[in-house]
């Protein structure tokens, strides 16, 4: 279950603390089972299972970041497969109807967002 209260100490996007805090609700920890950096191809990569990483992409990530997801994401998820890292791709919008959902199929590799293939 998520907030919409987003701590102060938070670098990152609203979505993004929506996935982190749902990762946290799963068991999840940062620094075991993941890591967080808002400045990395992939905002989320995971330690267990190594070979995925997760990234947040949207209009209105796209807005608090400052960044063209699309065409960023795109080029992220080519250079991680080339190292064999799968690049899931979440939806803010999504993540604002249920987070749980589509961060427990992004665990599964399961890309639903229009980037997805």
């Amino acid at each position: 279950m998520t907030t919409d209260t987003v701590p102060q100490w938070w670098s990152g996007t609203k979505p993004e603390w929506r996935v982190f805090e749902t990762l946290l609700s799963m068991g999840k920890v940062p620094g075991r089972d993941f890591t967080y950096d808002k400045n990395t191809e992939a905002v989320f990569n995971f330690i267990s299972p190594p070979d995925l990483a997760v990234n947040v992409v949207g209009m209105m990530h796209s807005y608090e970041s400052g960044t063209d997801g699309d065409s960023v994401g795109m080029l992220s998820k080519q250079q991680l497969l080339g190292r064999g890292v799968h690049l899931i791709f979440i939806e803010d919008v999504d993540l604002q109807q249920d987070a749980d959902y589509y961060v427990n199929e992004a665990l599964r590799y399961r890309d639903h967002s229009h980037m997805g293939s």
